[in-house]
């Protein structure tokens, strides 16, 4: 049996703020029969993560394309591939069998074919919508429970501010920074992403950078005694003027820097003096260096999501054909959450 298999690709390399005319929709037929030798498991896809980070492998040159095996080049005209649930519809890998939900790497398409090898494992749903796999219960999850509790190490009565603080990433920060006792500030690009912080997700105040003229004497009003963490997302200005604005011994964990992926001239340049005098600790980090605390930090999620401790935020498309616009709306600030794609019904 056949399929025909619709699938996102590049036209060419991107170097600036994507556009529609930077994707292509492909169609091209799939065989469900497989060679009994073939080892391969053939996936059916039903969301996938739309995810910033996926414009560095899109460009002609990105140092970290050669660092990370999650940031590989993406070729024009090749599949992207991305994190994501789907259901199994052929398999000859022993471990999977049809009708299996599975999590792991699929394209940005409608089907996955997986050779053996390839990241992909059986997905217990815990009882929660398939999408949350994707978000609040996969990468996007642990990047913001590795970066706050691994690297920050807050205490409670804390004075915590997370930027790009309705993404991903960053509305997790501020909920799970919360319920450690923290004092927790975010800022968003608009008034409506500042009302949600504050009414729905519980930050303690919020503001809508956009206004303002003056990072720093912003953050001094905000924070009248001093940053103890800062949660980054963003880089640039926002993250000189958290240094400027850091207690002594204070923390920052760099999760994103989505000025720069834009422009790689607006790079920041903090004060080293007050990184030095402040005994400030800045890190890098990628969510897939924490798997070894996947078990923790999914046990404790988990817990907070049946409380409703946590309130889950996410912005899904539909269809494999809404992956671009939903990607760009990632550089223009439209999205609220995690951007998710569904890409069909289980």
């Amino acid at each position: 049996m056949d399929v025909v298999n619709r699938y996102i690709t590049i036209n060419n390399h991107v170097n600036g703020a994507p556009q529609d005319s930077d994707f292509e929709l492909k169609a091209s037929p799939l065989a469900l029969s497989l060679d009994p030798a073939s080892n391969v498991v053939i996936v059916k896809n039903l969301y996938v993560s739309i995810d910033p980070y996926q414009l560095n492998r899109m460009k002609s040159f990105s140092a970290s394309q050669k660092t990370s095996d999650f940031a590989v080049a993406i070729v024009p005209g090749q599949a992207i591939d991305t994190y994501g649930v789907g259901k199994v519809v052929a398999s000859t890998n022993p471990e999977f069998d049809k009708g299996d939900i599975v999590v792991g790497l699929l394209n940005w398409g409608e089907f996955t074919v997986i050779k053996a090898g390839g990241m992909l494992n059986k997905l217990n749903t815990m009882g929660f919508p398939l999408s949350y796999h994707v978000g609040i219960l996969g990468f996007s999850g642990l990047a913001a429970y590795a970066g706050l509790f691994e690297i920050c190490k807050p205490k409670k009565g804390e004075k915590v501010f997370v930027s790009a603080a309705l993404g991903s990433v960053g509305n997790l920060v501020g909920q799970f920074a919360k319920l450690s006792g923290c004092y927790v500030v975010g800022c968003a690009g608009s008034k409506e992403k500042v009302a949600l912080l504050k009414e729905k997700l519980g930050f303690d105040d919020a503001f809508n950078y956009r206004e303002e003229t003056d990072l720093n004497s912003t953050l001094k009003s905000y924070f009248p005694n001093g940053i103890d963490i800062y949660f980054d997302n963003v880089g640039g200005e926002m993250q000189e003027v958290a240094v400027s604005n850091m207690n002594i011994n204070g923390r920052i964990a760099v999760c994103g820097v989505i000025s720069e992926y834009l422009d790689s001239e607006k790079r920041a340049a903090p004060s080293m003096i007050e990184v030095i005098y402040k005994r400030i600790k800045i890190q890098g980090f990628l969510a897939g260096d924490y798997l070894n605390i996947f078990g923790d930090f999914l046990s404790t999620t988990c817990d907070h999501l049946r409380t409703g401790k946590i309130q889950p935020l996410e912005d899904i498309s539909d269809g494999v054909e809404s992956i671009p616009s939903a990607f760009i709306s990632l550089y223009r600030g439209q999205n609220i959450g995690k951007k998710i794609v569904k890409i069909a019904e289980e």
